[in-house]
């Protein structure tokens, strides 16, 4: 476990150096709220040069008020501007928190971390999700929750979520060395700014598009696929039911004529579905202008 903070506005000025000498790794800082930039946090561009000069990995998160996906992509874009060119070691986290947002359900909540996070990633940023436990399991897909960093909330001795999470935030109310008053305690699973730094990849494939690559024979067989999976970070249970699903799919020739039917859609948005349904767009096109 790697030991961290997060801070925002509400701790003040900080003295970062102390942070370091009492053993925290990393800082993941309040960059600002809502759809503007003019939102940004007061303190952040303060808390970000110290806590670097300071030595410390530092990651950043935007407390998210979005009334859709629209709105949600504004906020990713406002966050990006206060970002400006700042190297960030750890995630960009999309914080999601309001009660408002939850009571609209799992479809919007999913929106709306899609939309946030895909503009990040269209940054090439690497993005994720802050969220509590309770919430994330009734609010967000497993798809979702598998597609993206997670930093999950949930105060005690131990984290009851079942899936796959990169940073728990275990305590709102810890004591550390330079700063004042309360300070949220994490603990990081994975050590992003190796991945980071290294520039390797910064986005993760849905769970349709890892079946076909299961199909594929890219993740190997039996107990050696479940232990690749598992380390690059997906649910297994997830990805094999995606597999049974697609080994009942329908012939080259079935889907060839949906197509000609109009039901797989046209130019790069049939590709699209195709592929995600584990199909070949080339071997399907083939087919469709044989039967025509």
């Amino acid at each position: 476990m790697i030991p961290g903070i997060d801070i925002s506005e509400w701790q003040g000025h900080v003295d970062f150096n102390a942070v370091k000498a009492s053993g925290i790794k990393f800082v993941l800082i309040r960059a600002g709220y809502g759809r503007s930039a003019s939102q940004a946090d007061n303190y952040f561009a303060e808390h970000y040069a110290q806590a670097k000069a300071a030595g410390l990995q530092v990651g950043a998160y935007w407390y998210s008020y979005a009334v859709s996906p629209a709105d949600a992509a504004n906020e990713a874009r406002a966050c990006l501007t206060v970002l400006g060119n700042r190297h960030l070691d750890y995630p960009i986290y999309f914080d999601l928190e309001e009660k408002w947002q939850f009571a609209n359900g799992r479809n919007f909540c999913d929106s709306l971390v899609k939309s946030f996070c895909s503009v990040l990633e269209q940054n090439s940023c690497y993005a994720g999700l802050y969220i509590s436990r309770s919430p994330l399991q009734n609010y967000i897909s497993t798809a979702v929750a598998q597609r993206y960093a997670i930093w999950i909330a949930e105060y005690g001795s131990r984290c009851n979520y079942s899936g796959n999470y990169g940073i728990w935030q275990h305590s709102s109310t810890g004591s550390i060395p330079g700063v004042s008053g309360n300070c949220d305690i994490d603990y990081a699973y994975i050590d992003y700014a190796a991945v980071i730094n290294k520039k390797q990849p910064v986005t993760r494939k849905d769970p349709d598009e890892i079946a076909v690559e299961v199909l594929n024979g890219q993740w190997g067989n039996g107990a050696d696929r479940q232990r690749r999976l598992t380390a690059a970070g997906y649910d297994y249970a997830v990805v094999q039911e995606k597999v049974n699903q697609l080994l009942n799919r329908k012939s080259v020739d079935q889907i060839a004529r949906e197509v000609i039917h109009g039901f797989w859609g046209n130019g790069n948005e049939r590709i699209l579905h195709l592929k995600q349904a584990g199909y070949d767009p080339i071997q399907i096109q083939k087919r469709v202008n044989q039967l025509l």
